[in-house]
């Protein structure tokens, strides 16, 4: 049964021992005799998350280089489509006077915003025709269009061709933010997803950051044109790794053990390596007992290969908007949004406001983003740390070795809290400007990346888990509304931080983002009776 009056009505043993999708039994509790035979001892065994088919063209069946290969490929795209968003923003002051009659600075930041705005907003389209036709293609698709609109922002010799250049720019960098995290999600198991999402938002993050940092000091020395030149070599060797490296990961498991019979369990031993029941590897032909069914070799060429079709054309489209019905999309999509508003806010004001007096740090403006760097170290570095432990440590203590996605949201509230005081110290301090005020602008910074590198990875890891039939579906809205929260935010705040000064704007900001974190203490009290009420629209299309 599902529906929220069935789910809200439930004693807490029953939610508790309730298996509704997201829910898994991670760790098996073993009673393990010693040689005497007079003593036993529990041994935890890892529960391989999800089962993975017998199919050696099953993502989770891969090799380990061919998953770290893979896993560079979507943390590289996302890392150079940032650093292409970014490379602009600290390059404006050295933009204003290139086009006549000058460009007003609020006019500046709509360079930014257009370029964020296409960057969630095309995913409207990129994911539902990665649902049909495969990840491979859309990315490549999408990279070679940032590469060659890189080319058309650095040759622009009008404001409006720079313009329409950024918006095609957003385009294609905007995949980066959702097929990416979703290819994860598809090579990686539960327990291993933490620190392997950890890794893509390091490089997330870095982005926006290294690309604020070149960006002045590129301009300043050789024009801002070649800030977009940078942008073309970067996104131009990105589309050969991904070519040459990123393998198809999806793959229709469901198809590939359905008729199977006898469903074997795998898990990994407390020393991480892995076990079958009947069976300890993926050998270049199987054959399961009880159907007949041969799985053939697979090569990696043949992971490289184009030209899937699934169909269902219209339904793949309709798809992303159903998710809206889900309580913890609107929750994530709020977090995101309001971290990467604040993030664009800052790369764009920030080299603006230390350019002027009493700064007046010229070229070296793009080192307002020093601060923003630091951050993310620490906040990679924390992240990497308790992604998976705390996953692995609720399953462990629980009785029947069920894992919960809930079980990563309390890790959520230190990046949040320091993002909400970040904004505000950063806010504050441009306020108040002195010849010391440059630090608490660079320290409300780094609290504010240090967000920006813990909250997407958890709150994407708890997507994947809680819906893993519909996250890629999720991701679409996410980004969208972060998009929307990122344009409104970047277009409009030149003009009032003009009119209003910077406090007004950023305690705003900051406020707004305090009231989304908040959200996250009833996800995490009534996240699992939402995901019993929700149950049938998270099995996916595939099974109504």
């Amino acid at each position: 049964m599902s529906g929220f009056a069935y789910a809200f009505s439930l004693s807490k043993e029953a939610v508790k021992t309730a298996t509704p999708p997201g829910t898994a039994k991670l760790i098996d509790h073993d009673l393990v005799r010693t040689i005497s035979g007079h003593h036993s001892q529990t041994v935890d065994h890892i529960r391989l998350v999800p089962q993975p088919s017998r199919d050696p063209a099953d993502p989770l069946n891969w090799s380990k280089w061919r998953k770290v290969a893979t896993l560079f490929c979507v943390s590289l795209y996302p890392f150079v489509a940032n650093i292409t968003s970014a490379s602009l923003a600290s390059a404006l002051p050295f933009l204003a006077a290139e086009f006549m009659p000058p460009i007003p600075p609020p006019d500046l930041g709509h360079l930014i915003a257009v370029n964020v705005l296409m960057f969630g907003g095309a995913n409207i389209w990129w994911v539902p025709m990665a649902n049909i036709f495969g990840r491979r293609p859309v990315i490549l698709l999408s990279l070679l269009i940032l590469t060659v609109c890189s080319v058309w922002a650095a040759k622009a010799t009008t404001y409006n061709s720079l313009l329409a250049a950024r918006i095609f720019q957003g385009i294609g960098g905007a995949a980066s933010d959702t097929l990416c995290p979703n290819a994860v999600g598809e090579i990686f198991f539960r327990h291993q997803r933490g620190r392997a999402m950890a890794i893509y938002t390091v490089f997330l993050a870095l982005g926006p950051i290294i690309g604020g940092i070149v960006g002045s000091y590129i301009a300043a020395a050789h024009g801002w044109r070649w800030s977009q030149w940078l942008n073309v070599i970067l996104s131009a060797f990105t589309l050969v790794c991904c070519a040459l490296l990123q393998a198809e990961t999806l793959f229709d498991r469901n198809a590939a053990i359905a008729g199977v019979t006898e469903r074997r369990n795998t898990h990994e031993d407390p020393e991480g390596h892995l076990h079958f029941e009947k069976q300890n590897d993926v050998r270049q032909e199987q054959v399961e007992p009880h159907t007949g069914h041969t799985y053939q070799s697979f090569s990696f060429d043949q992971s490289l290969r184009v030209g899937m079709y699934r169909g269902n054309v219209v339904k793949e489209f309709l798809a992303p908007w159903l998710t809206l019905r889900l309580p913890a999309v609107w929750v994530v999509m709020l977090h995101y949004g309001g971290l990467v508003g604040g993030i664009v806010t800052i790369s764009t004001i920030g080299p603006q406001l230390v350019s002027m007096p009493p700064y007046d740090w010229g070229k070296n403006a793009g080192l307002i983003n020093v601060g923003g760097l630091i951050g993310t170290v620490l906040g990679a570095a924390f992240t990497y740390l308790i992604a998976d432990r705390l996953t692995k440590r609720q399953a462990q203590h629980e009785e029947h070795g069920l894992s919960e996605p809930e079980s990563r949201l309390p890790a959520l509230m230190p990046g949040l809290f320091l993002a909400v005081t970040g904004l505000w110290m950063f806010g504050f301090c441009a306020a108040n400007p002195s010849h010391a005020a440059w630090v608490g602008l660079e320290v409300g910074y780094g609290m504010l990346t240090f967000g920006l590198m813990q909250v997407p990875s958890i709150d994407f890891n708890y997507i994947i888990e809680a819906y893993p039939a519909l996250s890629g579906d999720c991701f679409v809205m996410i980004t969208c509304l972060r998009a929307v929260i990122g344009f409104a935010w970047t277009f409009f705040v030149g003009e009032w931080i003009q009119k209003a000064g910077p406090a007004e704007p950023f305690g705003i900001f900051g406020m707004l983002l305090g009231v989304f974190a908040l959200l996250t203490v009833p996800l995490y009290l009534y996240g699992k009776r939402v995901r019993i009420a929700t149950k049938k629209w998270a099995l996916g299309p595939e099974h109504h």
